[in-house]
């Protein structure tokens, strides 16, 4: 399946300043999947070591790190020569190796032209670590696939409207429709490549489809769960297990109005301050496998300035996994029978979107009364991202905020059909078309 990111790996092999690239995402997120493409399609050979498959490749690292005693390691044990310049080399699951993630440091200065790529779905939980190579690496996240990515996989009819949109886009009644639709089976089935492929292969009945798209998300979330009693220890696992339980169950409460802030009290008996949680909600955010995005109480650039430690929301990573923690049936989806659902997995489901586009952290403001679900800093000023489930783009906070901060630019996202466009400081965009309204993904290397 096409994964933009692709356009990313591209321009970070044709880059003569690259450092080897380290690949973060939750597991089967696509990252092995989309690397070996990337090097099949561009280089005349790959070199692919897995560390948690393969655990004997760690030892090659042991003696010391100099990269062409290393390489020449390697090529012994893979049976075959590695050519810098020429081949990519995949070190996958890397959190497993320590020594192999310093040893990206000594590649950077001492073997430069090798094409090096690192992956790991627990590669979050290893970056703060001293042996971490500060500097020397270059940095992509791979996330669940966009909705424009699951309509590529589809090869959909709606597909040029998305190519061609413009700022001043109208939108066919006809089209707009069918987009709704399938955002609809896009919230049931989410951005995992396996459930998007299940979802693909049988849509021609889309009952068995769904069917059988709930049973690979509910393998897909025991992984998970498998991935926090390995990793995590007894007693933090159990602490880990049930804030991500409770992430989804308190999304659910949100009868109107946005996402209220992440609760502590109840989450695990006995418990009900941050400071007793901060390391399970750290883990799950090191991990990709929930999204923290800040509450703060003035619309002020920076706004790190103004946010505070234990006052945010907590989201899913992917809505179609939501859709799995909640109970909520696929025909409830398809039917619009949200009930208090409808407005968290939309808003759930934009800020995904978000995140593929802008920087790697979203705000939101709450002020009283009022509330917008997310701000961004657009040429040093704060724009508001309105979020509307419905068809109503009338906004008393989006008032309360334009009156107080005078923002340039504010954005109402909803499922109305609207002509694409600028009114009166106000840029109106239907839900669908989030990702692409954003523009171009900015890039996140450093």
């Amino acid at each position: 399946m096409q994964r933009f990111m692709m356009e990313k790996l591209i321009a970070w092999k044709a880059d003569p300043q690259r450092k080897p690239l380290l690949l973060k995402g939750v597991r089967q997120v696509g990252k092995t999947t989309l690397l070996l493409e990337f090097g099949k399609k561009y280089f005349s050979g790959v070199h692919y070591l897995n560390f948690e498959k393969e655990p004997q490749i760690a030892s090659i690292f042991e003696p010391d790190l100099v990269p062409t005693r290393i390489l020449s390691d390697l090529a012994f044990f893979l049976e075959k020569p590695i050519r810098p310049g020429e081949d990519l080399v995949i070190f996958d699951e890397i959190q497993e190796a320590p020594r192999a993630l310093t040893s990206l440091k000594y590649f950077r200065e001492e073997c430069p032209n090798l094409h090096l790529c690192a992956a790991g779905s627990l590669l979050g939980l290893s970056l703060g670590s001293s042996s971490f190579p500060v500097g020397k690496v270059d940095f992509e996240t791979l996330r669940p696939m966009s909705f424009e990515e699951f309509l590529t996989a589809q090869n959909d009819k709606s597909l040029p409207y998305f190519k061609n949109i413009t700022s001043n886009s109208a939108i066919p009644s006809a089209v707009h429709e069918h987009l709704l639709q399938e955002l609809k089976h896009y919230f049931v089935v989410g951005g995992l490549p396996e459930a998007v492929s299940t979802y693909c292969q049988h849509k021609g009945d889309i009952t068995e489809a769904f069917s059988l798209v709930r049973k690979k998300q509910s393998d897909l979330l025991l992984s998970y769960y498998a991935d926090i009693a390995k990793h995590a220890g007894k007693v933090n696992a159990m602490h880990i297990n049930r804030v991500f339980q409770s992430v989804p169950a308190q999304m659910s409460h949100a009868q109107d109005g946005s996402i209220r802030r992440f609760k502590f009290k109840g989450v695990v008996p006995g418990i009900s301050h941050y400071d007793r949680l901060a390391g399970a909600i750290d883990w799950l955010e090191a991990t990709g496998m929930i999204l923290k995005i800040p509450i703060v109480e003035s619309a002020l650039v920076p706004f790190q300035a103004y946010a505070k430690e234990n006052c945010f929301k907590l989201l899913v990573f992917d809505v179609g996994m939501l859709g799995l923690m909640t109970s909520l049936s696929p025909k409830a989806i398809l039917d619009g029978d949200y009930g208090s659902y409808k407005g968290y997995f939309v808003e759930n489901f934009v800020a995904q979107e978000l995140l593929l586009r802008t920087t790697p952290l979203l705000y939101s403001w709450q002020e009283g009364n009022a509330e917008i679900e997310f701000l961004l800093e657009i040429g040093g000023k704060a724009v508001p991202v309105e979020v509307k489930s419905g068809t109503l783009t009338k906004a008393k906070s989006l008032q309360s905020f334009r009156e107080k901060y005078r923002p340039p630019l504010q954005i109402i996202l909803s499922s109305k059909r609207l002509n694409i466009g600028n009114k009166n400081a106000v840029q109106y965009c239907p839900l669908y078309f989030t990702d692409r309204f954003f523009g171009k993904p900015n890039p996140t290397r450093r």
